[in-house]
């Protein structure tokens, strides 16, 4: 059974930073590539960046874009997202995801699996 696990969140602060984790389970991590994902109030979801498993590829959202860095400990078969400079339109509940493609797919429907997602609020 594939389990895949975020933590990490909570309030944050303007021009702070977070980390968030994402512990994976039950998966052949070498078919997978990992993605994060958001989704605030009334929006859709949106792509946040990805990382193919075997080979720590990154791919990142314009809109993050030199403020994110997504990272997999291999280990430990957790991902994850370091974001700096947090701004209010931040704040979003944060999933991680896996999908069986071998590129940084950033369409959520590319992605098999999904965590229960983990609150991040950013005050102004």
């Amino acid at each position: 059974q594939v389990q895949l696990v975020e933590s990490g969140g909570g309030l944050m602060q303007t021009g702070g930073s977070l980390r968030l984790s994402c512990a994976a389970s039950g998966l052949t991590f070498s078919r997978y590539t990992m993605g994060w994902f958001r989704q605030a109030p009334g929006k859709e979801r949106e792509f946040v960046g990805s990382i193919i498993w075997t080979n720590s590829r990154t791919y990142y959202a314009d809109s993050v874009k030199g403020r994110v860095t997504i990272s997999r400990d291999k280990a430990k078969n957790t991902m994850y997202l370091q974001m700096n400079s947090l701004k209010p339109e931040d704040t979003a509940v944060y999933y991680c995801a896996a999908g069986s493609v071998l590129y940084g797919s950033s369409r959520p429907t590319d992605y098999d699996y999904w965590g229960q997602g983990t609150q991040v609020t950013v005050s102004s």
